[in-house]
């Protein structure tokens, strides 16, 4: 019997695992379908494909379907998520990529043209944002150091699982964005990202 498999990732945070287990869940009682697996994986898409379960993902029969919160989950890059996705076309596997509205179902082994474009065309700007953050993060580092100011953590704060997103949260703050849109975009509570940005003074530093 073909199955619909749920597949989720995150790297850190718990509660990013329950909002894409939330879409695909929404996505399924509107489709009336119904999730007969979950593939969960809470490691750095940094690691390796059996580590993330990508193993249990190619192994999937001919007639099972996919389900992703969004596209960029099944790898690193753009090379890694089309060939994962090539994959399973031709093992006649259909994948459904929400956040993109990507819907390839499974059939006889082949990809249509338009489906090869938005594969390609979303994955590559998923690696392009990751780029951008990474480079924003060394260039801002090194004007702090070059500032002659720490680039540790302030004495007396913990860890944070925010620390991640700091870039993209100072980002956010330039451009005036409310502490309730961007703890959605982090997929945490705003009272957490009202805490970190205070205790982490970004608000000061964003001025």
């Amino acid at each position: 019997m073909a199955r619909i498999i749920g597949y989720i990732r995150v790297s850190t945070s718990k509660q990013d695992v329950d909002n894409q287990r939330h879409e695909i869940l929404v996505w399924a009682s509107a489709k009336k379908v119904f999730i007969t697996e979950w593939i969960e994986c809470e490691l750095s898409s940094r690691r390796t494909e059996t580590e993330r379960q990508i193993d249990k993902v190619r192994s999937l029969d001919k007639g099972d379907t996919i389900v992703v919160a969004e596209l960029s989950r099944l790898g690193r890059s753009t090379g890694q998520v089309i060939t994962l996705v090539n994959d399973l076309v031709k093992r006649g596997v259909g994948i459904e990529a929400l956040k993109q509205n990507i819907s390839i179902k499974a059939g006889n082994g082949e990809m249509d043209q338009q489906s090869k474009i938005m594969v390609t065309v979303f994955s590559l700007m998923a690696e392009l944002e990751r780029d951008l953050i990474s480079q924003r993060t060394k260039t801002a580092l090194a004007a702090r150091k070059a500032a002659g100011k720490s680039l540790g953590k302030p004495r007396g704060i913990s860890t944070s699982k925010l620390d991640v997103h700091r870039e993209k949260i100072e980002e956010m703050l330039k451009f005036k964005v409310g502490n309730a849109a961007i703890s959605r975009m982090v997929g945490m509570s705003t009272t957490a990202v009202r805490h970190y940005i205070k205790t982490r003074k970004l608000d000061e530093v964003v001025k």
